[in-house]
């Protein structure tokens, strides 16, 4: 795969990840439980730990799916 195929390819996900982010949203991604979020008097520290591990564990899904050439 050349560069300019990768970016492009790079840059159509960025879109697709922009476009489906608010549904994410409304299907409580970003709130789940595990989630890490700790608030202080004038700051708030937010780590999304489960959601991370929910989206890593979908994406490897789906790349397993469509990869090619693998039995």
């Amino acid at each position: 795969m050349s560069i300019a195929r990768g970016l492009i390819v790079l840059g159509i996900g960025l879109v697709i990840v922009g476009v489906l982010w608010p549904l994410g949203e409304r299907l409580g991604l970003g709130r789940l439980p595990g989630d890490i979020v700790v608030r202080g008097r004038r700051w708030t520290f937010y780590f999304p730990l489960a959601t991370c591990l929910l989206l890593s564990i979908l994406i490897s899904v789906l790349m397993r799916l469509f990869q090619r050439g693998a039995p």
